[in-house]
């Protein structure tokens, strides 16, 4: 390759990074950007915290045990959880690429400049929080060049190498559900040893992967193993990109048969917002990923709820019972009439038609309450749930949640791109709505731990179930409330659906 040919692509690196960057200043839903960019610094605040302390802790019991390559053998736990995370703070290049795809430049070399992006972001950066305390405890206990070289230079490959993992397996995940099957027998083979043969051969796992880091092949195959991802990954978001393209125009030309829902024309125009709901989540990824996320983590709860006794505190169990109740609507109505952003001029076109669809959306929710309900009956039958707290906590959620999560319809003004996967771009909300997001998570709970402390169990059931019912039952009220405030900020927030269309 000739030099002028490296100069170029080095330039189209800089130049895709800075159209980023100017992407983000340039964004109409600014405020959201610096209230995620402030939420973002806490969290990596509080994560650098917790990865310090790991860093002490594990170096400590490294240094007394004299093996100094104790991270290593237990890095397949963390990158487990920082496999979960990037959900959260990365996108994949197939998501980014679109915008580029008209443009005289070389595709390759765009997929190439975000790779190398997701390579070298801040995030991967913040696990030396991770190992430089724990290098410096065990090169004070007399750890040799080898073995530093080894957690250092092994253990940021390593996270490079889940990072190309995570690219890989997202874009998998989103042709197909079943690819999910692939991370999940990756770090579940881990303790594998500890649930077939017991305490004995996991520790003896352990000290193999201690023994096999414990020189400099081990660098050569995480290296090895980085190469081979990132060119998996570069071959794969360059092809999967037009493929998706193709498959969306297909997909859009041969839909012939749509679904009815003929049962609910009884309800009148309510009935048309609810058949929109239930479509809107049969056929958008963004809707339907959200729903499919719910009901994993209430099944996901429900039997280690049910079957194991991580969770038997009593204010853990009313935690998790809450907390599944009201998932779904923490997840979905934080972007309440964000979806239609897309087509909110054809609703303003009669009276009080956003009041119908309004009330619409209330009762598909309440509707979902009862998918909580039958997963979580193991509970049931197991004893860790009653079916007094069980009702209690779904009139708490169809009532002070919805609520107060309902408020966000007043103040949304950012269109959801249906098609959007999770972890796209103005995903976040301004500084407002995330006090209202924490206000219905969490002042509900408070609730219960008052009652809970002044009153036996079941009267405290039922002072909840009580005061749950209030607000359902008083929810044509609050909801017409929500309207007319909806009114009054109707040409703001339509000029903000407008401009992040």
């Amino acid at each position: 390759m000739s030099v002028t040919a490296k100069v170029s692509r080095w330039q189209i690196y800089r130049c895709l990074r800075r159209q980023v960057k100017l992407s983000e200043k340039r964004s109409p839903m600014l405020e959201q950007s610096k209230v995620a960019k402030v939420l973002m610094f806490i969290g990596g605040c509080m994560m650098a915290f917790y990865l310090l302390a790991l860093g002490v802790g594990i170096g400590m019991m490294a240094s007394e045990s004299g093996e100094p390559l104790v991270l290593m053998s237990l890095l397949p736990i963390f990158l487990g959880v920082d496999f979960l995370m990037r959900f959260v703070v990365q996108q994949t290049p197939l998501m980014l690429m679109k915008p580029y795809l008209l443009l005289p430049m070389p595709r390759y070399t765009v997929v190439e400049s975000f790779l190398l992006t997701s390579l070298f972001s801040g995030y991967n950066l913040l696990w030396l929080f991770l190992f430089i305390p724990y290098l410096y405890i065990i090169a004070m206990g007399g750890a040799s060049l080898m073995e530093l070289s080894v957690v250092l230079f092994g253990g940021m490959l390593l996270i490079m190498v889940n990072s190309q993992w995570y690219l890989m397996v997202r874009t998998l995940i989103g042709r197909s559900l079943l690819w999910w099957l692939l991370p999940i027998a990756l770090y579940a083979a881990f303790f594998l040893p500890l649930i077939i043969n017991g305490e004995d051969a996991f520790a003896d796992m352990l000290d193999t992967i201690c023994q096999l880091s414990a020189s400099w092949w081990a660098l050569i195959v995480c290296v090895a193993l980085l190469a081979a991802l990132l060119g998996i990954n570069r071959w794969m978001q360059y092809r999967f990109v037009y493929d998706e393209l193709a498959r969306e125009e297909k997909k859009a030309v041969a839909m012939k048969h749509v679904s009815q829902f003929t049962f609910l024309e009884r309800f009148g125009q309510a009935g048309e917002y609810l058949k929109l709901e239930l479509k809107s989540i049969m056929r958008n990824k963004a809707i339907r990923a959200r729903v499919f996320m719910s009901l994993g983590l209430i099944v996901l709860l429900s039997v280690l709820i049910a079957y194991t006794d991580m969770y038997d505190g009593m204010m853990m169990l009313n935690f998790w019972c809450y907390y599944c109740f009201g998932i779904y609507g923490m997840t979905a109505l934080v972007k309440v009439m964000s979806p239609e952003g897309n087509y909110i001029d054809l609703l303003m076109t009669q009276h009080e038609n956003i009041l119908v669809l309004l009330k619409a959306k209330y009762y598909f929710h309440v509707a979902i309450l009862v998918v909580p309900l039958l997963v979580m009956l193991p509970a049931v039958f197991a004893g860790k749930f009653s079916l007094l707290m069980m009702l209690a906590y779904l009139l708490l959620s169809s009532g002070v949640l919805y609520f107060t999560l309902f408020q966000l319809a007043v103040y949304n003004k950012q269109t959801l791109p249906l098609n959007e996967k999770l972890t796209g771009k103005n995903n976040v909300e301004s500084g407002l709505q995330l006090v209202i997001e924490l206000v219905g998570m969490f002042v509900p709970l408070v609730l219960v731990a008052v009652l809970l402390f002044a009153f036996e169990e079941d009267t405290a059931y039922l002072v909840m179930a009580a005061i749950g019912l209030l607000f359902t039952a008083l929810h044509p009220l609050w909801l017409r409330n929500i309207y007319r405030r909806m009114m009054l900020r109707k040409y703001t927030n339509m000029e903000g659906f407008h401009a992040t269309r």
